[in-house]
């Protein structure tokens, strides 16, 4: 029965063994589909894009203008350049049209009436806190129109920016396959799982413990890391569920006795825990090590240190292969929240980053995981080298993720393994600068019509002839919060760290005048 008495539903019951076993057949038909279907341009599809924030809603809650950032993987509309691809975007609120207007006259060679005839666009019309997945559900007629856009099951699939239970459930229900990691395998991808999957493919990692449940693990595990080294000035405590850093904490052992007494000194100093989520507390945070678990690691010290990551994929078929490097910007308290990105990562270290990058994948392939993910190193120098430790796996799509497919999108280029560099399809370099998180209290107040005015007067607008320029995303936060997201284009490194200070420059000159 369904959440109403007395009504007979015809779906398995959401996360029962009939509904994983239907999950697991609809996946096998996605390697068919990859098959016969994604090779062919021309070829009748339907991608339907699922941009829900399936994550820890509360830890959500505490970033500047999140709902917003369901419209971080609006650059799968460059998807209708496709001429018989079909496009369903499904948000929680309704798009504005001056938005995806901007993202159609992206396409290349498509007349953007063509390509607007082949979208739809479907909203919850619900603003509140919850996953958009968990909200399409809820409403049956939604689903139903929902289904009827679809059409052909064979020939659709699910784009999702992470995998639940949630979205295996809307799966099923459509009876449609999801190019993303079943969740029976997601453990793969917390703190805890993710530390043992990498140990097992022979990354070296950070000192440190996994699948702590409380307090007192918590402080029992910083007391062993400081005795197994005495120098240690500070260890992370991380949710295993945690994100972009947001569920990290920082513990600095400064003023820590020795022998017997520092377990129960770290257990009373534990509320004082630096927490990288903006207005966390020990009193909110101490629950959710109990509700999701957590780990205990090493902080990596160094004087020349990078946090570099390589974005991977493994198809239906199971092929794994890495598909970017990147060099990320982190913020926050303790440096530790994702901010942006530099493509590709440093010439010194980035086909080392591959090469680790590809064994991690290679292990997931090998549990059955299937999809975009990434694998985030810390690095340090050492004289004329780079130690690199492994620290996380992010299964989903992350903050690397969209501005590399606009890259590609945009261009039509593809990456080289051998150099870690992305080329032109005549062969030209091309670097970007990407962040989610370019933030000012000033641009308040900023419309989107008002952005695509000051992007084309300023000649900052992506230049498809040039292959060089700036792409806007997160848009729609723009206004309320100030915040907006960007990923500048350059034939240099140099050349796309300029344009992104000439887009900061414009807009502070801009709220000024």
């Amino acid at each position: 029965m369904d959440g109403q008495a007395g009504v007979i539903s015809p779906y398995p019951e959401a996360g029962s063994a009939h509904e994983r076993a239907a999950f697991a057949a609809l996946q096998a038909g996605l390697a068919d589909q990859f098959r016969e279907v994604f090779p062919e341009r021309l070829a009748p599809r339907t991608v339907v894009v699922l941009p829900s924030l399936s994550l820890d809603q509360d830890v959500l809650g505490r970033v500047s203008g999140v709902h917003h950032y369901e419209e971080r993987m609006l650059g799968m509309l460059m998807l209708l350049r496709l001429p018989r691809t079909r496009v369903i975007y499904l948000t929680s609120e309704p798009l504005s049209e001056t938005i995806v207007d901007y993202y159609l006259h992206l396409l290349q060679g498509v007349p953007a009436a063509h390509a607007r005839a082949r979208l739809t666009l479907l909203a919850c019309h619900d603003g509140g806190d919850r996953p958009l997945t968990a909200k399409i559900l809820e409403r049956p007629r939604l689903m139903a129109r929902l289904a009827a856009e679809i059409g052909d099951p064979a020939r659709a699939h699910i784009a999702a920016f992470a995998v639940s239970p949630l979205e295996r459930t809307l799966a099923v229900r459509l009876g449609v396959p999801l190019y993303g990691c079943d969740p029976e395998l997601q453990v793969l991808g917390t703190k805890s799982g993710g530390r043992k999957l990498m140990r097992e493919a022979g990354a070296a990692i950070p000192d440190g413990f996994e699948d702590l449940s409380d307090a007192g693990q918590i402080a029992e595990a910083l007391a062993t890391l400081k005795g197994r080294n005495p120098t240690l000035r500070r260890a992370v405590v991380k949710l295993n569920e945690g994100f972009s850093g947001e569920g990290n904490a920082t513990f600095r052992f400064d003023g820590a006795p020795d022998g017997p007494g520092l377990t129960p000194w770290i257990a009373g100093r534990l509320p004082a825990l630096a927490f990288e989520a903006r207005g966390m507390d020990w009193a909110a945070y101490e629950p959710k090590i109990a509700q999701m678990g957590a780990i205990v690691e090493e902080f990596i010290e160094g004087a020349d240190k990078r946090s570099p990551s390589a974005q991977c994929r493994i198809d239906p078929l199971g092929e794994a292969e890495v598909i970017s490097t990147h060099d990320q910007v982190l913020g926050g308290p303790g440096g530790q929240v994702y901010l942006g990105c530099h493509f590709p990562a440093d010439a010194a270290y980035r086909l080392d980053i591959q090469r680790e990058g590809a064994a991690v994948a290679r292990e997931l392939a090998r549990r059955g995981a299937l999809g975009r993910f990434s694998v985030d190193f810390v690095s340090v120098r050492e004289g004329d080298t780079w130690r690199h430790q492994a620290i996380e796996i992010n299964l989903r799509k992350g903050g690397t993720t969209h501005p590399f497919l606009m890259l590609q999108f945009l261009t039509g280029g593809a990456y080289e393994p051998a150099t870690g560099l992305f080329k032109t399809p005549t062969g030209q370099p091309r670097y970007y600068f990407a962040s989610d998180n370019l933030e000012s209290t000033a641009y308040r107040g900023i419309t989107p019509a008002d952005l695509v005015d000051i992007s084309v007067i300023n000649e900052l607008h992506y230049d498809g002839t040039s292959h060089e320029g700036v792409v806007f995303h997160l848009i729609g936060a723009l206004s309320e919060f100030g915040k907006l997201g960007v990923v500048c284009v350059g034939a240099t490194p140099e050349r796309a760290k300029g344009f992104y200070r000439r887009t900061v420059d414009i807009l502070d000159r801009e709220r000024a005048a």
